[in-house]
């Protein structure tokens, strides 16, 4: 999802989680509620075996020995795309506009000690950006349901290298510590384009090698059908509304590998989801669709 100026669709609509049962399941009541447990999609085993250690992950280091962030799970953060930044918030890291956000406050956070990761599209043209006339029109596909916005054809990286490392180098001299680039599951949707997950995987890749190679840390966002794939080339993820959708689960292996896990839920009140997330050591925040500077965290 994009944050921009326009009117925002309707969100995407499936089946709701079963609050209770989830309750139900997570406070160890396995055989008298394991019907409530088969609904939430976690398996008994999956339950004993989610890692507890909040400790900071271990940091990999990119070609140049720069210390890549590599967050643990229960690292705090914000999420805030829209709006004046709100710098006053205690937590570890801030995921900003990458293009919006003002030289000065990223100076500001990192003077004071927060991670900053920047926020840019990587799998949709965005028509109001400064570079959007950069990219062929011929691999701009059909619209992804965001005003201004159309699928790319990822299937040619190397059209897209020119735009996608510029935003890169754009971080880097900002002084972004790490990315977060959207879109990137663009083969489960309907583009225009005859793409497959294969092409899904190498373009998230190729991004994830280029991140890594300016020093930079790179969050995987969504894609949940490719986690397992993808989690050893990514430093952390970040999810929006899989306990609405019970998709969650698909993101152990991220926790598994003492990566954090970072999300949103958008229309659940936090006593719903959040003994949820929280057992599964997540990282979970409450915030309105707009992503401005309001949140309720989890933990």
């Amino acid at each position: 999802m994009t944050i921009c100026t326009h009117a925002l669709p309707t969100l995407r609509r499936r089946p709701k989680v079963n609050s209770i049962a989830i309750v139900a399941c997570l406070t160890g009541t396995v055989a008298l509620f394991s019907q409530a447990c088969s609904h939430t999609g976690i398996r008994p085993d999956e339950l004993s075996a989610m890692p507890g250690s909040t400790t900071s992950a271990a940091a990999t280091a990119d070609p140049r020995g720069q210390a890549i962030w590599l967050p643990a799970p229960g690292t705090t953060w914000q999420w805030q795309l829209q709006g004046a930044i709100d710098t006053s918030l205690d937590v570890d890291m801030f995921d900003i506009d990458l293009f919006d956000a003002p030289q000065a406050v990223i100076h500001q956070l990192r003077k004071r000690g927060a991670i900053v990761i920047c926020y840019f599209n990587a799998g949709a043209s965005e028509n109001w950006r400064d570079d959007a006339a950069a990219i062929p029109s011929a691999l701009k596909g059909k619209t992804n349901g965001w005003p201004g916005e159309q699928w790319l054809d990822i299937r040619d990286i190397r059209a897209l290298a020119a735009v996608m490392t510029r935003r890169l180098e754009l971080a880097v001299a900002k002084g972004c510590d790490g990315v977060e680039p959207d879109n990137v599951d663009a083969y489960v949707n309907d583009s225009g384009f005859l793409l497959t997950a294969q092409h899904q995987l190498d373009y998230n890749r190729w991004l994830a090698e280029q991140a890594h190679t300016r020093g930079l840390s790179i969050g995987l966002k969504n894609d949940l059908d490719q986690v397992a794939e993808l989690e050893p080339h990514f430093d952390w993820a970040l999810n929006e509304q899989c306990f609405e959708f019970s998709e969650c689960t698909k993101l152990l292996p991220f926790v598994n590998a003492g990566k954090a896990v970072f999300g949103v839920e958008y229309n659940h009140d936090t006593r719903d989801f959040c003994p949820f997330t929280n057992a599964l050591n997540f990282d979970w925040l409450r915030k309105s669709q707009d992503l401005g500077a309001e949140r309720e965290s989890c933990r």
